[in-house]
């Protein structure tokens, strides 16, 4: 990064936020403090108005802004694909910000940027993952889920496993406190509160139904940390399935996450998975119909032996 590059950095970086010591912004830039000493003097020499505080750091003088800047052909690219995105995945109020965003960038682009940009992003196509329907509906949820979490309030659901869990649930009704949502492999999760389980618990928004906001409110714990939370891992049986070579590129796309490891062989390809149960792999392994075999556990395999039968007897 080149002097000029760094000065800029250092304004955004101030403005960003309240007190940024040397120290912090030499380790960012990958510089001596000494030279950040005398960047600052440059930028205070130029009219930036920078406070000094002995032992703390620097800040800039309240109600200092630092005019637009002119973005760079990648930089504008990425900003408008970031766009794209949200208007394809969250809900219909982000939507049309998102919408004012990307106007406003491409309004502050010099002719030439703006030309290259329109040129690259016709070469790229963000395509949403899942059917219409099942889109529309999360991005209906999504607003409803992300107004309670910011108001603080709890909220009811009707809630489809997909399998039979430990308890024999297969449908419940939930009420929970929502903490947040994160988007995994295209979908959007619910980290939440369950009131039934008495525990956090994740809930896939597309498999909610009757989603109803409630005047009940709650308070998040302090410790709890959206970016640093870790979800405890229970998948405590380990499964080994064979495939056929037939196959195996499409399981290696198949971006199963109970997947841990494969390995090709004259035989074919060795996958391993780790699952709670075997009922959570049970409509997967038969998806594959006779190019997988079951290695291990023999609970496993027993049960697609079941499933197997059922359905011959159906034919």
């Amino acid at each position: 990064m080149n002097k000029t590059d760094r000065l800029l950095a250092i304004v955004l970086e101030l403005q960003g936020r309240r007190v940024v010591r040397a120290e912090d912004l030499a380790s960012l830039f990958e510089t001596s403090v000494r030279t950040i000493y005398r960047d600052i003097q440059a930028l205070s020499e130029a009219g930036v108005p920078i406070i000094g505080a002995p032992g703390m750091g620097y800040s800039l003088m309240e109600g200092y802004f630092l005019p637009p800047v002119s973005f760079t052909v990648e930089e504008a690219v990425t900003l408008l694909i970031g766009t794209d995105f949200i208007e394809q995945r969250f809900d219909d109020d982000y939507c049309a910000r998102a919408k004012s965003a990307r106007r406003k960038i491409e309004a502050i682009l010099s002719e030439s940027v703006r030309n290259e940009t329109s040129r690259i992003r016709q070469a790229l196509r963000l395509l949403a993952p899942g059917k219409p329907v099942t889109r529309s509906k999360e991005r209906k949820y999504f607003e409803k889920i992300r107004l309670a979490i910011l108001e603080e309030r709890k909220i009811r659901f009707h809630y489809s496993k997909g399998i039979t869990d430990s308890m024999g649930d297969h449908h419940s009704e939930r009420t929970v406190a929502p903490y947040g949502l994160v988007l995994v492999e295209g979908s959007w999760m619910l980290v939440a509160y369950c009131d039934l389980r008495q525990a956090i618990r994740h809930f896939h928004v597309s498999r909610m139904t009757g989603l109803a906001e409630l005047e009940e409110r709650f308070e998040r714990p302090a410790d709890f940390n959206l970016s640093e939370y870790q979800p405890s891992d229970d998948r405590h049986l380990r499964v080994h399935l064979r495939f056929d070579y037939d196959v195996a590129d499409k399981v290696k796309k198949s971006n199963n996450h109970f997947i841990e490891d494969m390995e090709e062989h004259q035989e074919g390809l060795d996958v391993i998975l780790r699952v709670r149960q075997p009922a959570d792999l049970v409509q997967w392994v038969l998806s594959w119909g006779a190019n997988v075999s079951v290695v291990e556990p023999e609970s496993l395999r027993n049960r697609i032996y079941e499933e197997a039968e059922k359905m011959l007897k159906r034919c």
